[in-house]
Formats: C-alpha cells, structure tokens, sequence
C-alpha cells in the first residue's frame, strides 16, 4: 500500500486539477494528477541516474539503456509491441538522457490508459535487455550519433565539457558510439550486454525514481491503479548519486577559445561557473540576472551593441540543472563587424557586469519581475499531459513537494545578499569565453576527440583584460525603465453572447480586409489573440522581392524592438508575419547555411520546392542578395506595400467592438487619408497557393548530391500525393497513417537498421493531402532505401487485407478519440482556426465532421482505398521520391542517374522545368467570394 502524504502543493488559481503526492511501500514517490476534462492520460517516469554515472570506457551506457528499454518485456515479449499499442491508440512516447536523469514518458487516449499504464511498468520491473537486441540497438545510437556529428548545437556544448576536470563526469561524453559500446568494451574484455544488465540492476532503483500520472479518473481510483502496477519494482535503498566538487579548475577559467563552427556567422559564449541557483530558488538570483543582462530595452547591452552593429541577438541564462554546480551563460550572435570588435563586446559585457554590481540590488526591479513571474504562473496555459508530466517528474528531485509545480518560476524572497554573491562571481577572472567563427580554419592546434572540433585555448591575462576594458567605447549603459506594460487589469469580459459562438464568425468585410472573430468560451483566461495577415502580391513576386521583404520586416521588428520588449517581459508577445531572419549580412548567413542542414531536412525542402508552384529556392535569394543596396529597399517598400489586402483573426478575452475597432484602426493607417500608403487589391491579385498535380500512376524521382561534402548520411523522402481536402479521403488517409506508423518504424530502422531517423507522416500542403516515409542512413544508399520502403508497403498488404473487423473498430475509434481531443489553450485553438483562414478552406467543423466521416466509414471502403491510392502499383497512386546522397554514397548516386528510364517512372533533372511542365490543383485561398457576412 502506498502512503499518502499530506502536504498542500501550490498550484495556479486557474488550475481546477486536483494532485496527491503518494509514496509507494518501495519508496517510490509519485504524483498524481486528476484531470476530469482531459482527453489524453499520460505518465512520466524520472529515474535519478543519467551519463554521469557512465563506466569510464562504456561512454553513452546509460543513454543505451535507455534504447533497450523500449524493446519488449517480461510480460510483453513481442518486440515492438509497447509502441504498437501507443501510437495505434492515439498517443505517443519518448524518452531523454541527460546528465543525472533518464527520462521515459508517454500519452494515450484515456480509455486505454490503464493497458498503456501496464506496459510502460515493466521498462521497471521486467525488460528482457535481450542479446539480438543489444547489436542492433548499440547500431541504432551509433546511427543516432552519426546525425549529430555535424551539428553544432552538439559539438559546442561537448567542446564546454572537454575543457573541464578529467576526472569530473561533466566531462563526460553521453551519447555513445559504436566505438565506446562495441569496440572498447570488446578489446578489454567486458562484455557489453552483462554491463548494461548490470548497470540496470544498480540503478534502476524505486527509491531513486519519481513517477508522474495525468489522468482522467479520480484520484483515489489512480492512485489505486499506481499502485497496483508500480509497488513492485525493485529498491536497493542506495544513496543518490553525486559528484561533489566543481568540474572548472583553476587552468579552465580566464581562458579565451577559438573553435570552428559547422555553420557560417560568429558566436560569442561567455560563461561563468556559479552558485546552483536551485538552492536559492525563492531568491531567484539567476531569474534577476538573466531579466537585466538579456534585456533588450534602451540602455541595455544589447541595446548599445546593436546600435554599433556589433550583434543581432543576445541571451542569457542559466545553463545546467543540479546542485552541485552550474553555470552562467551569455550568448551573442556576433556581426562581421562584431566579430573584429570581439575584445569590445566582451568589455562591454563586462562593464555591464560591474554596473549592475556597483548599482546594488534593486528592490523595484525583483518586485517587478516576481510580480511578472507571478502572474504568468497563476495565469499559464495548458499544455498537452505528457508536456506537463514531463516537466514536473525530472525536478522533483530538485525541489519539495509543496513546489513540485511551482519549482523556480516564481521567486518571493528578496535577499539582495543572495543576489549579489551569484552576481559577484560573474567577474572577468572567473570567466571562460568561447569565440566560435569560421575564420579560425587553419589557426587551431586541437581537436575535441568526439565530434572532432577543430579549437585553441589561450590564458587571459588580469592586464589584457584591464586593456579590453579601458579600450572599449563609453556608452550609455544604464538599467531599464520600470515597465509600463505590466497588466493590472485581469478581470475577465462578458459580452453576454460569447457562450453561442461555437467557430469564428466573419464580422467585417471589406475591400481592405477581412476579420474573422472568436471570443474565447472555453479557457476563462485574460488573454488575446490577434492576427493579421498581410497579403501583398509584390511581396514575394520575384527572389528579389521575397528578400527585400524579409529584410524590411526586419528592420521594422528591429526598430520597434526597444520599445516593444518591455511588453514581451510583461506577457504581450508579437511577431511580424514574414520575419524569418535577420538583416543582410545574417540573412547571407542563415541562406548559406541551408547547406549544413540534416540530408533529411534538405530532402523535405527539396520536395516542398517540387510541389509548391511559385516558391523561391534559398540559391536564388543567395545570389541576388549582395547586389541589393539600401537603395533598392528604400525603392521597393512603398512598392511592396501599394497593394495589400488583410486577413485579420481576433480571439479571446476581448469584446467583438474591440476587435472591429482594432481592425478600423489598422485600415485607417493604411489605406485612408490624402496619401495613403495602400490601396485594395484588384480582384486579379488575391494570392493563391498552388500545388504540383502529379499525374496518376506516375514515378517521379529526384536524386541530387548532399550540399555538404563532409556529411556521409544520405537520405530519402518517398512521397505518395492523394488528395485534395476532402472530409472521407482525408480520414481514410489519416487511419492508414495511424495503422501504418509503427510498422514502418519496426520494420525499417528495428529490424532493418537503416538509420535513427525513420517517420512515417501525412503530409499536408495547402490542402493537397499525402503520406511520406523519411529516412536518413549511412549504412545504404536512397535509392536501395527506395526500394525497401516499396517492399514494406507490400509486406504491409496483408496487416490491411487480413484486418479482423474488430481491429478496424479499434483503430477507428482511437482516431475518433484522438480528434475529439480539446484544444488546451488560446493559442492552440487559435492556431487551428488561423490554418483554415490562411490556406482559405474555412472548415471550422473539420473536427466534427471527419469524426462523421469516421463513423460511417466501412472496412472494405478503406482496403478500397489501400488498392487504389497506395499499394504499390494501385492505379490512383503518384509518388514522388526525393533522394539526397552524402558523401558516402557518392557512386551509387552516379549509378542512379545513369539508370535507363523505366515505364511510368521519370526522373526529374531540373526542379523548376519540372513545375513549368505539370498541372496545377486549384487554390483554397483567394476564392474571394466564398466568404459571406
């Protein structure tokens, strides 16, 4: 039996769920939340060891468990099967490790929680770990890894952890390879298997676990299920594993390191070993320093370093969750100019730093920021089950139950003493700085062993840095302003006829724009949403276009921004509708590094430039953006702006004469007055969305060479177009999706080993509905993978032929489920009623209606739909396969192309030749007339 033990747990003033903190007869600590609205139930388990405890020369064992878990059990033999049930009932699962914790967690539909429940529990109590899994499973992070090697979001932080103590775990490598769980292991002797069994029976302690169930029932009725699955799993009482002491001596700090990126531009890292801030959690001294140092207004860093032209962007944060040590860090994307006033922007940094420690501690400024903190808390939205489980199971080590929701989110105590002792060690001789940039090809004398980054290190000297310091420009650092913009208001509004709005209502209509509203009658939340969609034909006309646009909506966002970031502290977050990227000199950067994407991402873009008529290759936008001048953008803007029609969305706690006055105010701007900047579209000019019709028992393949040479993985989108939104061929291809996802993932990447990368999906573009199989490999070449994907498919004729009739009830009543499930927040309803806006399908009832579709739904009318759109050879059925081959396949890629054509298959050589060529489907957006006051 468990113990349930009192303690009152803080929690939002909006959040009706009820939670119970219990404690198994194992010692077992769980949290359990009820939830009576929920559709889907989810669970998350944190096991409180992670790759810190790694065997030295077993690197990744623990992430390796990790995998392993997954394969079968005890009770579950059949591989697979633990996902199987999942996905085909609507959920999805995962799993994470990190540095002390290791992660498992997924989400089901409610009714078919308890058997989820049931298998989920015997990773703890009963995994086979069996020996022809372990092979194919050490391949699986071999192959994991492999994606990762070129990728600089995981060589820079495992550059940070090679230039720590040697004998600290932080310096540890975590992901592991075919070469640390095979080889190594191997040549000493040790046999893999018998360790991972061995490091599971050690660790995987009920004592050091925290569970997390989110569930519809009651809670006496979970708790009862919780107990019943989980009291059994073994404890052997040991301790919590730490590793006192910190991992930066003296010879890591003050140090200055050089490294190479993968990708184009210039970061600066400036980080500081620190006091965890999680042992002061109330006082919040990293939630104070990250507000100032980070901040974005007049007389911020940030500030002064963009009006020299120095950076784009800065953040800081803390970085590292534990208590036994953590760090600080600042982030700064560096211009060209920048990076040749590196020493400069680090002295400004510095002098910032000395600023806020000789002006104290400012009461205002923690009161407005726990007043911010405070409110974002009790007023926060809902996120999906297995989102929040997640997020209170890995910190409930870290904090008292009373705070397992809360956790650091909302400092209370002000203890200028705290604050100042943590800000007090951002000195400059506790500092490690790391300039990464590709001008430091050829000037390096290191490598990091495991992804091979090239780096230097040289000491900063106390007299260096005093020189940075007095060389630096003398700029007008000061604090911020008290904010404006903090809401004080947060009664909730009542217009007396919200409860009959059901889907957004078409309440203005003009020449100029249309709005569409939406009050909000489900999540009793002081919030708004506003959209406002731009249509300007000149916008993206030509490469051009499309790149003077981005870099004026840029500018634009730039300009506002000192002003504006006050607002986005204080909760009122905005965004301008096409700003992707930064201005020219980033905007060259960010196109030039498309070419480091993963194959599997390139292959995506790829197959989006093939099926979406009137799109611009990011080649294009490169090559016409260094013969743009301030000029042309100065020229072009009124141009740009001469013609707009707007699709407006407004939804929330905001009255319906709110939002048309809003609207009449943005029209007035626009388009009144003797000179106005707009005038209405002509009806010949309302934008469309036009998608590649592929013809009807037609192949189409694309091979093309990897952009980047030293990436050896290859990669294969096999794509099959269906349809055009239509309510009952949209479910049956949704069913087959759901049927088919984990059988591609077993069949293809378990049983096959083709690559970690391995999806099944539907794809949907502009209302043109389709399925696509991605995999990424370096074991075999796309054109093999091609081909295994088709002999999948036929294997996977009889799962459909030999269906039983009550398989087929099943799987339709989990769709039906997963569709019913509620939106959970504003912006998710939002987002789903702004989709049918934007592409101009207006299906508001899209739910409810496929749901209908779905019920009258037979099983010989999907496997008719099986034969005729996506067996192999069904005569409805067009695919198109986009292969990207890396360097390692470099001669099957000659041996492809040079293929004799085949009946009904072509292969496409040029992209654009190819759309010129092929009908189109008609547009959803720009029927103009289909929308009715």
């Amino acid at each position: 039996m468990a113990t349930e033990v009192e303690v009152e747990i803080v929690k939002p003033h909006t959040d009706k769920r009820e939670y119970r903190r219990i404690v198994l007869k194992n010692s077992l600590e769980v949290l359990l939340i009820s939830d009576p609205d929920t559709d889907k139930s989810a669970a998350s388990m944190d096991v409180g060891v992670g790759y810190s405890s790694d065997p030295v020369g077993l690197e990744g064992l623990a992430h390796f468990l990790e995998h392993m878990l997954f394969y079968a059990s005890e009770k579950y033999p059949m591989e697979g099967s633990y996902s199987e049930y999942i996905l085909e009932n609507g959920g999805q699962y995962n799993a994470y490790t990190s540095y002390e914790h290791t992660n498992y967690h997924f989400e089901v539909n409610s009714d078919c929680f308890e058997e989820a429940l049931d298998r989920f529990a015997q990773f703890f109590l009963g995994p086979l770990l069996s020996a022809d899994a372990t092979m194919r499973e050490i391949k699986a992070v071999d192959s994991e890894n492999e994606k990762n090697l070129l990728s600089d979001g995981w060589r820079m932080p495992q550059l940070q952890k090679h230039l720590s103590d040697e004998k600290h775990p932080y310096h540890k490598f975590g992901t592991g390879n075919w070469e640390t769980l095979e080889v190594q292991p191997k040549a000493k002797g040790l046999d893999t298997r018998h360790e991972l069994i061995k490091f599971y029976e050690e660790n995987y302690s009920a004592n050091l676990m925290h569970l997390v169930i989110y569930a519809k029932e009651n809670l006496n009725a979970i708790q009862s299920i919780v107990e019943d699955k989980f009291q059994e799993i073994r404890s052997n009482n040991r301790d919590y594993i730490s590793f006192p002491g910190q991992p930066c001596t003296s010879k890591h700090l003050q140090i200055l390191v050089k490294a190479v990126p993968i990708e184009q531009g210039h970061k600066l890292r400036i980080v500081w070993p620190i006091t965890p801030s999680i042992l002061h959690y109330k006082e919040g001294p990293c939630n104070y320093l990250s507000h100032l140092i980070g901040h974005e207004g007049e007389g911020s860093l940030f500030s002064i370093l963009k009006s020299l032209g120095w950076a784009t962007s800065l953040y800081a944060n803390e970085d590292g969750q534990n208590r036994e040590f953590s760090f600080f860090k600042v982030t700064i994307d560096l211009t060209d100019d920048g990076h040749e006033h590196m020493q400069d922007v680090v002295a400004l940094l510095f002098k910032y730093i000395h600023l806020l420690q000789e002006s104290g501690v400012r009461k205002w400024i923690f009161d407005e920021l726990a007043g911010i903190c405070e409110t974002n808390f009790h007023y926060q939205d809902k996120i999906s089950p297995i989102y929040y489980a997640i997020e209170i199971a890995s910190n409930m080590q870290l904090y008292p139950p009373k705070d397992w929701l809360v956790q650091s989110s909302m400092p209370s105590k002000f203890s200028p003493s705290i604050i100042q002792s943590v800000m007090n060690q951002l000195s400059p001789t506790n500092a490690r700085i790391f300039w990464v940039s590709k001008e430091f090809e050829g000037q390096t004398d290191l490598v990091e062993p495991w992804y091979k980054t090239a780096y230097s290190v040289e000491d900063i000297t106390d007299s260096m840095i005093q020189e940075w310091i007095s060389s630096a420009p003398n700029e007008n650092l000061h604090l911020p302003a008290p904010n404006m913009f903090i809401p004080t208001d947060l009664l909730l509004k009542d217009t007396g006829t919200q409860e009959k709005v059901k889907f957004p209502v078409l309440v203005r209509k003009s020449s100029y724009a249309s709005l569409w509203y939406k009050p909000d009658t489900r999540f009793s939340t002081p919030k708004a949403y506003v959209k406002i969609d731009f249509n300007c034909p000149f916008a993206k006309s030509s490469p051009e276009a499309e790149v003077l646009t981005v870099i004026f909506t840029q500018l634009l966002e730039d300009y506002l921004n000192e002003y504006a970031y006050h607002a986005s502290v204080a909760g009122l977050y905005y965004d301008i509708y096409m700003a992707a990227s930064g201005f020219q000199e980033k905007l060259r950067k960010d196109y030039e590094n498309n070419k480091f994407e993963q194959p599997y991402e390139q292959a995506m873009y790829y197959c989006y430039l093939l099926l979406c008529d009137q799109k611009w290759p990011w080649m294009e936008k490169l090559e016409v953006l260094p013969h743009l001048e301030a000029e042309d953008l100065i020229k072009f803007t009124p141009m740009m702006l001469s013609r707009a029609f707007l699709e407006c969305y407004i939804a929330g706690n905001i009255e319906c004469s709110e939002a048309e006055s809003i609207i009449q105010y943005v029209e007035d701007v626009f388009f009144k007055g003797p000179n106005p900047i707009c005038q209405p579209l002509f009806p010949s000019q309302h934008l469309t969305n036009r998608v590649i019709k592929l013809e009807r028992g037609m192949s189409y393949v694309y091979p093309i060479k990897g952009l980047n040479p030293s990436n050896e993985n290859s990669a294969l989108v096999h794509y099959i177009q269906v349809h055009q939104d239509e309510f009952m061929l949209n479910v049956k291809l949704q069913l087959f999706t759901l049927i088919a996802t984990q059988p591609t993932f077993q069949q293809l990447r378990t049983v096959e080993q083709l690559g970690y990368i391995t999806h099944l999906t539907r794809r949907n573009d502009y209302g043109i509905r389709g399925l696509q199989f991605i995999v990424q490999s370096t074991v075999k070449d796309p054109g093999y993978i091609d081909l295994r994907v088709e002999a999948f498919l036929r294997l996977f004729e009889n799962k459909i032929y030999e269906m039983t009739d009550v398989e087929f009830k099943s799987n339709v009543k989990a769709l039906i489920d997963t569709k019913l499930e509620k939106h959970k927040n504003l912006w998710e309803e939002s987002g789903f009623y702004w989709h049918e806006i934007v592409v101009g399908t207006l299906k508001f009832d899209r739910i409810e209606c496929e749901v209908a579709a779905l019920e009258r739904l037979t099983k010989q009318e999907f496997v008719d739909f099986f034969d005729e759109y996506i067996r192999i050879g069904a005569p409805q059925k067009r695919t198109l396969s986009i292969r990207v081959y890396g360097s390692l396949h470099s001669l099957a890629y000659t041996s492809d192309t040079g293929e004799q054509a085949e009946l009904n298959k072509v292969q496409i050589e040029d992209i654009y030749s190819f759309r010129r060529s092929q009908a189109l489907h008609s547009s959803f957006k720009g029927s103009f007339g289909r929308t009715k006051l």
